[in-house]
């Protein structure tokens, strides 16, 4: 059975848009956005600027560059030449989904599509890690394109948007890590996709979760040697062999619990143990709780939100029927 590392990933992050906007900046401008641990992306459409992510050194971002942060930390952004230090500006609104910073009268010196999102799945914490902390993709007009869209999608309030706009971050996400894996130095996963070897071991254990994985055997599915196949394993991916394993495992047992289709055992069995006292004993090792504690939990916060939409449906419906008397 064949597998998708990538599409499998990003599918089970469940991306939603949270803001679209237009920026433009001009004369002496530097903007500071605080860490928030979700999603950030940002394609400069004209001008330049040096952006500063906390604990990286500052890069420079021209028309056509495209940069993802799948977990944002404290970004600082502004001009080649800013203002003096520790001056930054908060962008001004002058339309709905268009903002300006610095000069409000001056010619533009940047401007930029910027997007936020978060990731609804519960296991988003287990999953990121396996994503390069920062992607840069240098001069693909795809992304540009896929992030005019995004924003034409945020802005508009037509039928199943939410809907377009996850197959939107889905292809958008896919595309900027997979352009990633082909042109950054960066570990993660979509670099050890571009990698023929790697990439055989990664589709082998996506495509076989529940097998009994060594680093010898999917130092064989590369056709490697064990320490050559580790080293280079953890270089590229950023994770060593069996840690990427259990990071995946522990994702797809939450996706099982969740369901709640499928006994203890069968999970087990499913993501790779001969017992569910075995699995318990890693899942709560690895979560913090144990897998019946994480069902029950997933559990009540379903029956609670069905409890609110039944509640907010009848207060409508009683709404209705005094409106109808009224009238």
């Amino acid at each position: 059975m064949s597998a998708d590392p990538l599409a499998e990933v990003v599918t089970l992050l469940q991306p939603a848009a949270h803001s679209s906007k237009l920026v433009e900046c001009a004369g002496q401008w530097r903007t500071h956005r605080e860490g928030t641990g979700e999603p950030f992306f940002c394609a400069v459409l004209e001008g330049c600027c040096r952006i500063t992510v906390e604990g990286r050194p500052p890069m420079t971002l021209e028309a056509g560059d495209f940069l993802l942060i799948p977990a944002l930390r404290d970004l600082v952004n502004e001009g080649l030449v800013g203002p003096p230090d520790g001056v930054t500006q908060d962008s001004v609104q002058v339309s709905p989904g268009y903002f300006r910073v610095g000069d409000q009268e001056g010619r533009v010196a940047l401007r930029a599509q910027i997007g936020h999102c978060s990731f609804a799945s519960p296991n988003a914490e287990l999953l990121v890690p396996l994503l390069p902390q920062i992607v840069v993709v240098r001069e693909e007009p795809r992304l540009a394109a896929l992030m005019q869209l995004v924003h034409g999608e945020t802005r508009a309030r037509r039928p199943a948007r939410d809907l377009v706009l996850e197959r939107l971050l889905k292809v958008l996400l896919i595309e900027a890590l997979r352009c990633a894996g082909e042109t950054t130095s960066a570990p993660g996963l979509a670099r050890g996709l571009a990698d023929d070897r790697l990439a055989a071991a990664l589709c082998a254990l996506h495509a076989r979760p529940g097998f009994s994985w060594t680093v010898t055997k999917l130092a064989t599915e590369a056709a490697l040697s064990r320490s050559a196949f580790f080293a280079r394993f953890t270089r590229t991916v950023g994770l060593p062999p069996m840690e990427y394993l259990l990071a995946w495992r522990m994702a797809l047992a939450r996706r099982l619990l969740n369901a709640h289709e499928l006994g203890m055992d069968q999970i087990a069995e499913r993501v790779g143990y001969s017992s569910a006292s075995s699995f318990t004993v890693a899942f709560a090792r690895y979560v913090g709780i144990s897998p019946a504690r994480y069902a029950r939990g997933h559990s009540a916060s379903l029956i609670l939100t069905d409890q609110s939409l039944q509640l907010s449906s009848s207060r409508y419906a009683i709404t209705d029927r005094k409106l109808t008397y009224e009238d």
